[in-house]
Protein backbone atom coordinates (compact mmCIF):
# COMPACT_ATOMS: atom_id res chain seq x y z
CA UNK A 1 0.00 0.00 0.00
CA UNK A 2 1.27 3.47 -0.87
CA UNK A 3 1.87 5.65 2.17
CA UNK A 4 3.19 9.11 2.81
CA UNK A 5 1.84 12.23 1.14
CA UNK A 6 -0.34 10.43 -1.40
CA UNK A 7 -3.48 10.70 0.73
CA UNK A 8 -2.89 14.40 1.37
CA UNK A 9 -2.19 15.03 -2.30
CA UNK A 10 -5.31 13.15 -3.43
CA UNK A 11 -7.50 15.05 -0.98
CA UNK A 12 -5.97 18.34 -2.17
CA UNK A 13 -6.68 17.44 -5.80
CA UNK A 14 -10.23 16.44 -4.97
CA UNK A 15 -10.77 19.66 -3.05
CA UNK A 16 -9.43 21.80 -5.88
CA UNK A 17 -11.42 19.93 -8.54
CA UNK A 18 -14.61 20.35 -6.52
CA UNK A 19 -13.65 23.99 -5.93
CA UNK A 20 -13.16 24.54 -9.66
CA UNK A 21 -16.55 23.04 -10.51
CA UNK A 22 -18.19 24.95 -7.65
CA UNK A 23 -16.52 28.20 -8.80
CA UNK A 24 -17.83 27.76 -12.34
CA UNK A 25 -21.34 27.03 -11.05
CA UNK A 26 -21.28 29.94 -8.62
CA UNK A 27 -20.01 32.36 -11.27
CA UNK A 28 -22.78 31.18 -13.62
CA UNK A 29 -25.44 31.78 -10.97
CA UNK A 30 -24.06 35.23 -10.12
CA UNK A 31 -24.03 36.20 -13.78
CA UNK A 32 -27.62 34.96 -14.14
CA UNK A 33 -28.66 37.27 -11.31
CA UNK A 34 -26.67 40.18 -12.74
CA UNK A 35 -27.87 39.84 -16.34
CA UNK A 36 -31.36 38.58 -15.41
CA UNK A 37 -31.06 36.08 -18.21
CA UNK A 38 -30.12 32.43 -18.63
CA UNK A 39 -28.74 32.86 -22.16
CA UNK A 40 -26.16 35.62 -21.57
CA UNK A 41 -24.29 33.70 -18.84
CA UNK A 42 -24.28 30.64 -21.09
CA UNK A 43 -22.73 32.74 -23.88
CA UNK A 44 -20.17 34.15 -21.43
CA UNK A 45 -19.21 30.67 -20.23
CA UNK A 46 -18.46 29.53 -23.79
CA UNK A 47 -14.87 30.76 -23.37
CA UNK A 48 -14.25 28.42 -20.44
CA UNK A 49 -13.92 25.10 -22.33
CA UNK A 50 -11.21 26.73 -24.46
CA UNK A 51 -9.47 27.96 -21.31
CA UNK A 52 -9.44 24.43 -19.91
CA UNK A 53 -8.20 23.07 -23.24
CA UNK A 54 -5.44 25.69 -23.28
CA UNK A 55 -4.38 24.68 -19.77
CA UNK A 56 -4.19 21.01 -20.72
CA UNK A 57 -2.34 21.87 -23.95
CA UNK A 58 0.36 24.01 -22.32
CA UNK A 59 0.90 21.55 -19.49
CA UNK A 60 1.33 18.79 -22.08
CA UNK A 61 3.69 20.87 -24.26
CA UNK A 62 5.87 21.91 -21.32
CA UNK A 63 5.82 18.37 -19.87
CA UNK A 64 4.29 19.65 -16.63
CA UNK A 65 2.10 17.44 -14.50
CA UNK A 66 -1.22 18.43 -13.00
CA UNK A 67 -0.59 19.69 -9.50
CA UNK A 68 -2.14 21.93 -6.88
CA UNK A 69 -0.44 25.05 -8.33
CA UNK A 70 -1.63 24.22 -11.87
CA UNK A 71 -5.22 23.81 -10.64
CA UNK A 72 -4.92 27.16 -8.82
CA UNK A 73 -3.73 28.65 -12.12
CA UNK A 74 -6.76 27.12 -13.82
CA UNK A 75 -9.07 28.89 -11.38
CA UNK A 76 -7.25 32.19 -11.97
CA UNK A 77 -7.41 31.93 -15.77
CA UNK A 78 -11.10 31.00 -15.64
CA UNK A 79 -11.79 34.16 -13.62
CA UNK A 80 -10.01 36.42 -16.10
CA UNK A 81 -11.60 34.66 -19.10
CA UNK A 82 -15.05 35.15 -17.57
CA UNK A 83 -14.39 38.85 -16.92
CA UNK A 84 -13.28 39.37 -20.53
CA UNK A 85 -16.38 37.62 -21.87
CA UNK A 86 -18.59 39.74 -19.62
CA UNK A 87 -17.06 42.87 -21.17
CA UNK A 88 -17.92 41.62 -24.64
CA UNK A 89 -21.49 40.50 -23.92
CA UNK A 90 -22.33 43.65 -21.96
CA UNK A 91 -21.24 45.86 -24.85
CA UNK A 92 -23.15 43.72 -27.36
CA UNK A 93 -26.30 44.02 -25.24
CA UNK A 94 -25.90 47.80 -25.15
CA UNK A 95 -25.61 47.83 -28.94
CA UNK A 96 -28.79 45.79 -29.25
CA UNK A 97 -30.64 48.27 -27.05
CA UNK A 98 -29.67 50.97 -29.51
CA UNK A 99 -31.31 48.90 -32.24
CA UNK A 100 -28.46 46.92 -33.78
CA UNK A 101 -28.98 43.39 -35.02
CA UNK A 102 -27.25 40.56 -33.13
CA UNK A 103 -24.52 40.03 -35.74
CA UNK A 104 -23.58 43.71 -35.99
CA UNK A 105 -23.75 44.06 -32.18
CA UNK A 106 -21.40 41.09 -31.76
CA UNK A 107 -18.99 42.49 -34.37
CA UNK A 108 -19.04 45.92 -32.74
CA UNK A 109 -18.44 44.35 -29.33
CA UNK A 110 -15.49 42.33 -30.62
CA UNK A 111 -13.99 45.36 -32.35
CA UNK A 112 -14.56 47.85 -29.52
CA UNK A 113 -13.56 45.55 -26.66
CA UNK A 114 -10.53 44.12 -28.48
CA UNK A 115 -8.06 46.41 -26.72
CA UNK A 116 -9.37 45.94 -23.13
CA UNK A 117 -9.52 42.16 -23.57
CA UNK A 118 -6.00 42.00 -25.01
CA UNK A 119 -4.65 44.35 -22.34
CA UNK A 120 -6.16 42.32 -19.50
CA UNK A 121 -4.98 38.99 -20.85
CA UNK A 122 -1.61 40.39 -21.93
CA UNK A 123 -0.91 41.90 -18.51
CA UNK A 124 -1.73 38.62 -16.80
CA UNK A 125 0.36 36.59 -19.25
CA UNK A 126 3.34 38.94 -18.96
CA UNK A 127 3.04 38.88 -15.18
CA UNK A 128 3.06 35.08 -15.10
CA UNK A 129 5.89 34.65 -17.61
CA UNK A 130 8.77 34.90 -15.07
CA UNK A 131 6.98 32.45 -12.78
CA UNK A 132 6.33 30.00 -15.62
CA UNK A 133 10.05 29.80 -16.45
CA UNK A 134 10.77 28.34 -13.03
CA UNK A 135 14.10 30.11 -12.66
CA UNK A 136 15.85 30.57 -9.37
CA UNK A 137 15.87 28.56 -6.21
CA UNK A 138 12.53 26.79 -5.73
CA UNK A 139 11.15 28.40 -8.88
CA UNK A 140 10.03 25.10 -10.35
CA UNK A 141 7.53 24.73 -7.52
CA UNK A 142 5.26 27.55 -8.76
CA UNK A 143 6.03 27.17 -12.48
CA UNK A 144 2.88 25.05 -13.12
CA UNK A 145 0.70 27.91 -11.83
CA UNK A 146 2.21 30.38 -14.29
CA UNK A 147 2.08 27.90 -17.17
CA UNK A 148 -1.56 27.05 -16.50
CA UNK A 149 -2.54 30.73 -16.41
CA UNK A 150 -0.66 31.47 -19.64
CA UNK A 151 -2.11 28.50 -21.53
CA UNK A 152 -5.62 29.12 -20.27
CA UNK A 153 -5.57 32.81 -21.12
CA UNK A 154 -4.07 32.31 -24.58
CA UNK A 155 -6.86 29.93 -25.54
CA UNK A 156 -9.60 31.83 -23.68
CA UNK A 157 -8.66 35.16 -25.28
CA UNK A 158 -9.00 33.69 -28.75
CA UNK A 159 -12.34 32.16 -27.74
CA UNK A 160 -13.53 35.43 -26.21
CA UNK A 161 -12.74 37.44 -29.33
CA UNK A 162 -13.93 34.92 -31.93
CA UNK A 163 -16.11 32.16 -30.48
CA UNK A 164 -18.16 34.18 -27.96
CA UNK A 165 -19.34 36.76 -30.57
CA UNK A 166 -20.32 33.93 -32.93
CA UNK A 167 -22.35 32.20 -30.22
CA UNK A 168 -23.87 35.56 -29.25
CA UNK A 169 -24.98 36.26 -32.81
CA UNK A 170 -26.56 32.79 -33.07
CA UNK A 171 -28.37 32.75 -29.72
CA UNK A 172 -29.45 36.40 -29.72
CA UNK A 173 -30.93 36.65 -33.22
CA UNK A 174 -34.30 37.71 -31.89
CA UNK A 175 -34.58 41.40 -30.92
CA UNK A 176 -35.52 42.14 -27.28
CA UNK A 177 -39.31 42.26 -26.84
CA UNK A 178 -39.27 45.36 -24.68
CA UNK A 179 -36.88 47.20 -26.99
CA UNK A 180 -39.23 50.13 -27.58
CA UNK A 181 -39.83 50.65 -23.85
CA UNK A 182 -36.10 50.45 -23.02
CA UNK A 183 -35.21 52.76 -25.92
CA UNK A 184 -37.77 55.36 -24.87
CA UNK A 185 -36.56 55.27 -21.25
CA UNK A 186 -32.93 55.56 -22.43
CA UNK A 187 -33.82 58.52 -24.66
CA UNK A 188 -35.74 60.20 -21.82
CA UNK A 189 -32.74 59.78 -19.48
CA UNK A 190 -30.40 61.19 -22.12
CA UNK A 191 -32.65 64.21 -22.73
CA UNK A 192 -33.10 64.78 -18.99
CA UNK A 193 -29.32 64.71 -18.41
CA UNK A 194 -28.69 67.40 -21.05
Amino acid sequence: MVKGQVETMNSSFLGLEVGLIFAIGLVYCLIVVNFQSWIDPFIIMMALPNALAGIVWILFVTNTTFSVPSLMGAIMSIGVATANSILLVTFANEQRLIGEKAVSAALAAGYTRLRPVLMTAGAMIMGMLPMSLGLGEGGEQNAPLGRAVIGGLLAATVATLIFVPVIYSILRRKQPQNLEKELSSTIKLTVANR
